[in-house]
């Protein structure tokens, strides 16, 4: 006899650029097109159009917004898990944890869905933080988060813990990719500066930490690592910050070859034409895909070798490896793989379709503990 469809609620912050954001578009997209019932709790965002396209609901509540006011959710999502007969609720950040947490105790015990939380990130360790250890499943999204949540919450039984780590669609990142020629057209005309050099590209949110200084300075020493190099921020530089501004008059000052060119699309493109990715955070990520699909691309990286980025340069590309703020290290291994390229294995050690389906065996495993009166 077929498993009966599970309704499952995910509740994040928001749906615009991210690891957490793109995660829960793709086990959306999974419960969807598997006959399971899929609604997203958020404040919406870029990936909000593709999530209702691919068949799940969206309820626009800004429940990870930091303000007392946010604390009026907790019933009205108490009625959304009983009014919908909800099977999972799944938080993937902290305060929309502890608004579901809080949802959740309101509940009789018959009506109260399973609690599934996922460690998107090596979080402060303190008793807001304790709330992502909280769920009647916990998942870590690579080894790095494994070890964060066993060693900082040692309390917690490790069957209540799953390693899902995350993954990507090669069909989306092809090895050997090479974007259109009217893409190329429209991204030369966007960026003319660009044409006939050497392209490396520092991908991700521009926050202090991640390693934009770094790439600058590497971009001062052009001279001696290849003439011709000129670098790309990728990430949202719309906030107006104080950071953001410093950095590109740091740029204008010093007539440095780099461009912002900001959120964008079409990152898989952008990889393809680039020489070099770069992964410069000062601290550990929880998981790496910024490297993760450059490399699935065939395209080489550089990482400082800590946390999930260690982790993928380990299994795909481990000559990518650079010592935590070794700029020196940084800039000679630069220059090494300008002049004399290196090849990227075609393998895809973190594939999608294992992580969706991962995910939802462990829904239905907290499922069926419900209904047998476990846990």
């Amino acid at each position: 006899m077929a498993a009966e469809p599970l309704t499952v609620v995910q509740v994040v912050p928001a749906l615009d650029e991210g690891g957490v954001e793109r995660g829960t578009l793709e086990v959306a997209e999974h419960l969807a097109a598997n006959g399971h019932r899929s609604i997203v709790v958020s404040a919406g965002g870029r990936l909000c159009d593709a999530l209702q396209r691919s068949g799940s609901e969206h309820v626009p509540w800004p429940i990870g917004r930091k303000s007392i006011s946010t604390l009026r959710f907790v019933p009205r999502l108490r009625r959304l898990l009983r009014d919908r007969r909800v099977d999972i609720v799944h938080a993937r950040s902290r305060l929309p944890a502890w608004i579901t947490y809080m949802a959740l105790r309101g509940l009789p015990a018959s009506q109260r869905p399973r609690f599934v939380t996922t460690v998107h990130g090596l979080y402060s360790v303190n008793p807001y933080s304790a709330i992502m250890t909280r769920g009647d499943r916990v998942i870590a999204v690579s080894e790095t988060v494994r070890d964060y949540v066993l060693t900082n919450y040692p309390r917690i039984p490790p069957e209540r813990l799953s390693l899902i780590e995350r993954g990507i669609d090669t069909a989306e990142f092809p090895h050997g990719y090479q974007p259109s020629r009217e893409w190329l057209d429209a991204w030369h005309a966007s960026f003319p500066e660009l044409a006939g050099k050497l392209v490396i590209v520092l991908p991700g949110r521009l926050r202090r930490l991640k390693g934009h200084e770094e790439f600058l300075r590497l971009l001062r020493r052009r001279q001696e690592i290849h003439p011709s190099i000129h670098g790309v921020i990728v990430g949202d530089d719309r906030s107006g910050s104080r950071y953001v501004a410093e950095l590109k008059a740091l740029a204008r000052a010093e007539r440095l070859p780099v461009s912002f060119v900001g959120h964008r699309a079409d990152i898989r493109e952008i990889y393809a034409t680039s020489k070099l990715v770069l992964s410069l955070s000062s601290q550990p990520e929880s998981f790496g895909r910024t490297v993760l699909e450059p490399l699935s691309l065939g395209v080489p990286v550089i990482g400082f070798a800590h946390g999930g980025v260690g982790e993928i340069l380990d299994r795909m590309f481990p000559e990518g490896k650079v010592a935590v703020g070794d700029v020196e290290a940084l800039i000679e291994r630069t220059r090494e793989f300008l002049h004399h390229p290196r090849a990227v294995r075609a393998e895809n050690p973190y594939p999608l379709e294992r992580m969706q389906r991962r995910t939802l065996a462990l829904y239905r495993d907290v499922s069926e503990d419900r209904d047998s009166g476990a846990g």
